[in-house]
């Protein structure tokens, strides 16, 4: 469609939604200005389910949350004490003229926040609270000891906190083997691997060499009271280090009493690997250090991270260590004689909870081949328990037992209370918020919702379905940005933003029922809502040979065996929590990586060293890796974690186009070479704001702002480097570009315009070159580390993995990056991917599901083979889904035809 007949389609958009504008129940919003939008109006109803829809980029989340949610949450904020303002972390005041009848609002956001080893499922739903509490006021405690408080159960305080493992269930030491890995090095070799690298290593080994130590010795040949010393001990002494001399040279400069270079003080191996992995800034120096440690169950605690005191207590015959290790759904059986436990009013006791512990306490007795009479005492019992402390049980027991129920229906029941948060989904994360808001019984607020159905499988998503609609039945509204077309036509109103995306976006193409999105012709999304779109070209390639994987063991699996055709794209499917992740983006990568010497991880920063999975995979590559030369693993971590990366520096291109400023003969009259062009580095950049291009303004009681820099007004270049400019644009000017435009400039420069291109044709035209990689989703994040990895030679015979690759993508977005990973696998690589789009699952050539539940009820194979062959299974919980989609598919393709 040409630019004039978009620009008629935009402004029909717009007399749709100001028709009726300021009508009672609806909100109504006039002159949204926000990022890319083009002061819009809108109207969309209370009381209903709102969906905002587009392509990646076109402007649905700038209005929703920028513009709707910020502005309630404003509004919000002026009724609160300004000093309480401080402490709460604010959005900025959107650009808007007018916003009429907006309820008070909450957001859910698809976001992870900062990843820490002792956020778990407890501590996000807050139920770890109240299980602290039924310990502390109900439980049974040993005869003798005191009651403990509700923080003595808490690991994350200093006096619940196993003191052996610090509160963290496992202990780190450093071993010989893990220290030296090849013995058969000398020191001088770096036999000590744990040692630092650089300058810091070569200062040690020269200190051994002072003290006399033979470092040009096999490792394994020095004396063992000395290996010892040198990896273990606790003395630091000083020595004359005469750098550049060989031991001969140096024995006989101390000899003579010679001035030596410097005195240098010895650190043991251990020493170092213990003090970076447990004082230093950096994730990457702990990531390190932690390579060089074993880490084991902590002995103490037996992984419960608790001390003997809070573990020596029990309810229902279960300490909390135990209890916090059940899946949700057996937790709630197990606290539901508890909760259903009743006392007379005249406080009479009917015995419910003293029985049920007592008959647990009998069978496992009896089950440990003991006799369920045994006459000895049981502490585990929960025996004659005061009327206090009945009552205090069935009140805690029984609020559990309903939150969890809440968790379960949303498909959770699969988690545990310690289940770590760094281990999660997004998507489960969004879930576990969303059953806080649903417990909380809110009334006529607007739920604003950032694709909630993201990252779940269709089974999953009717879960979600469901309670959306609870939230909505309970007098709320909900305005939710999604790309799912089973929640778009669930909607009660459809507000459609595009017709592209960035600066070709921003304008409402539609706001009203979904069946009136069906005569816009801009839209894009109404190909997909109603069929109009041709389904992905399904290739059914042959496989080149079989990757074969057998007795894996990790998470939920129990030796099992998976087979991945080569030269082809296998999606791997199932429910959340069936072991998808477990073995594709664990077992996968971990076994793979380890056979091509090489990690399985991206290369963006690594997270904390504390947020390990439980222990290694185990299992054995059993065929077809003759064929699989290297391994890349594409996934949704950000590229950068702070302002200063983008997407130009991450993908490269940024030095190309540094080297053509550089080249410029301006920069050569005033020898500037391409790292004066860097905003990273002190020569070229603007001192004020050291290149970030902003400053921030302290406003005390009122949330920080950021404010363009007074001296290089956002450039982020001083004044000098802005003076040099080539084909009339200043390398700030160059930052500024978006990928399309950015794809003209430079079409005859092939070095740029390859990943530029890339980028375009994965949708991510409409990102400027100097986007702040903290600004971009998960999404984008993946797309990006995609079309950098496209930009290499494609030789054949790399096994490419990747994680739920359409998450937060457009299905127009989606057809754009289904074509590119087609085109990998057509050029003789391996694609395997997570995936729960069936749209994208019936395109592939193999299909892998797991399940058929979550949790224990999962970890298996259920079906593999063709799309059509897993929608035949009777046991799978996709086939129902797939079916539907492969008959939707074929429909489609004979109405395009037609």
């Amino acid at each position: 469609m040409d630019q004039a007949k978009r620009e008629d389609a935009a402004r029909d958009g717009v007399r749709i939604a100001r028709a009726g504008a300021g009508r009672a129940g609806f909100v109504t919003v006039r002159g949204a200005r926000e990022h890319n939008l083009r002061d819009v109006d809108v109207e969309m109803p209370r009381d209903a389910l709102v969906v905002f829809t587009g392509v990646s980029g076109s402007g649905k989340s700038s209005l929703a949350f920028g513009t709707l949610y910020a502005e309630a949450q404003r509004r919000y904020f002026e009724s609160v004490a300004p000093y309480a303002r401080r402490m709460i972390d604010q959005v900025g005041v959107p650009d808007v003229d007018a916003i009429e009848g907006l309820p008070p609002a909450v957001a859910l956001q698809q976001q992870r926040g900062t990843p820490s080893a002792r956020s778990s499922v407890g501590s996000v739903t807050t139920l770890s609270s109240l299980v602290r509490m039924m310990y502390s006021r109900a439980g049974t405690y040993p005869p003798g000891q005191p009651m403990l408080f509700a923080e003595d159960f808490s690991p994350n305080t200093p006096q619940g906190a196993c003191p052996t493992c610090g509160g963290l269930g496992r202990v780190y030491r450093a071993t010989e083997a893990s220290m030296v890995p090849d013995p058969s090095l000398t020191i001088r070799e770096r036999a000590v691997a744990a040692w630092p690298q650089a300058w810091g290593g070569q200062n040690l080994r020269d200190i051994l060499v002072s003290r006399g130590v033979d470092v040009d010795k096999p490792w394994r040949d020095l004396p063992p009271a000395l290996r010892d010393w040198i990896l273990f001990t606790d003395e630091q002494p000083q020595e004359p280090v005469y750098a550049g001399l060989s031991p001969e040279q140096t024995r006989l400069a101390r000899k003579r009493g010679l001035e030596p270079s410097y005195r240098g003080t010895f650190t043991s191996a251990r020493r170092h690997v213990m003090h970076a992995f447990t004082n230093s800034q950096s994730a990457l120096m702990r990531r390190r250090a932690a390579s060089y440690l074993v880490s084991e169950e902590c002995p103490a605690c037996h992984g419960k991270r608790l001390k003997p005191e809070a573990l020596s207590v029990t309810f229902a015959g279960l300490d909390i260590g135990e209890m916090s290790r059940m899946p949700l759904c057996d937790l709630a059986e197990a606290l539901a004689p508890a909760a259903e436990d009743r006392l007379a009013e005249d406080g009479t006791d009917t015995g419910t909870l003293d029985r049920e512990a007592g008959r647990r306490d009998r069978a496992a007795r009896a089950a440990a081949g003991g006799s369920a009479h045994a006459a000895a005492p049981d502490t585990r019992a929960t025996p004659n328990l005061s009327i206090e402390k009945r009552l205090a049980a069935q009140r805690l027991a029984a609020d559990l037992v309903d939150r969890i129920g809440t968790l379960n229906d949303l498909g959770l029941g699969y988690l545990s209370l310690d289940r770590v948060t760094t281990t999660l989904s997004s998507g489960e994360l969004q879930r576990l918020r969303l059953a806080t808001q649903l417990r909380s019984q809110l009334f006529g607020v607007v739920y604003v919702l950032d694709e909630p159905t993201a990252g779940l499988h269709p089974a999953d998503g009717d879960a979600m379905h469901d309670a959306l609609a609870g939230l909505l039945a309970a007098g709320n509204s909900l305005f939710v940005v999604e790309h799912d077309l089973g929640t778009m036509r669930r909607a009660d109103w459809l507000v459609d933003v595009g017709p592209a995306a960035g600066e070709h976006g921003g304008t409402i193409l539609y706001s009203g029922p979904p069946e009136g999105l069906r005569e816009v012709e801009a839209s894009r999304t109404r190909l997909h809502l109603f069929g109009l779109a041709a389904p992905p070209e399904a290739r059914r390639r042959e496989p080149a040979g079989w990757l074969r994987l057998e007795g894996i063991v990790r998470n939920t699996l129990r030796g099992v065996a998976a087979a991945f055709p080569l030269g082809c794209l296998t999606a791997v499917t199932g429910i959340s929590g069936s072991g998808k992740s477990s073995l594709v983006s664990q077992a996968l990568l971990d076994l793979v990586g380890e056979r091509l010497g090489q990690p399985g991880e991206s290369d963006d920063e690594p997270e904390d060293p504390l947020d390990e999975a439980l222990g290694p995979t185990q299992g054995r590559i059993a065929g077809g890796m003759e064929a699989v030369r290297r391994l890349v693993k594409v996934d949704q971590k950000p590229i950068g974690r702070t302002p200063r990366s983008n997407l130009a520096t991450y993908t490269g291109l940024f030095d190309a186009v540094r080297k053509l400023f550089a080249a410029t003969p301006e920069a050569r009259r005033r020898r500037y070479d391409a790292g004066r062009f860097s905003f990273n580095v002190a020569k070229g950049r603007c001192p004020v704001c050291e290149g970030e291009g902003f400053v921030s303004v302290e406003l005390l009681f009122m949330p920080s702002v950021y404010a363009p820099c007074p001296t290089c007004h956002g450039a982020r270049y001083a004044p000098e480097t802005l003076e040099v400019t080539w084909n009339g644009m200043s390398i700030a000017d160059v930052l500024g570009l978006t990928v399309e435009r950015a794809c003209a400039a430079f079409a005859d420069e092939p070095t740029v315009l390859r990943p530029l291109a890339l980028l375009r044709d994965l949708g991510l035209g409409y990102l400027r070159l100097g986007q702040p990689a903290t600004e971009l989703s998960g999404g984008e994040a993946q797309r990006i580390k995609l079309a950098t990895e496209l930009q290499r030679g494609q030789r054949g015979g790399t096994l490419y993995v990747l994680d739920e690759p359409t998450t937060g993508l457009h299905p127009t977005d989606v057809d754009r990056l289904m074509l590119q990973l087609n085109g990998l696998v057509d050029a003789g690589n391996t694609v395997v991917m997570v995936e729960h789009d069936m749209r994208v699952v019936a395109g592939a050539d193999h299909v892998i599901d797991m399940g058929p539940g979550a949790g224990a009820l999962g970890g298996r194979v259920v079906a593999a083979g063709r799309p059509e062959a897993v929608a035949a299974a009777p046991d799978s919980r996709t086939a129902p889904y797939l079916r539907e989609e492969l008959a939707a598919g074929e429909a489609a393709g004979e109405a395009v035809q037609a």
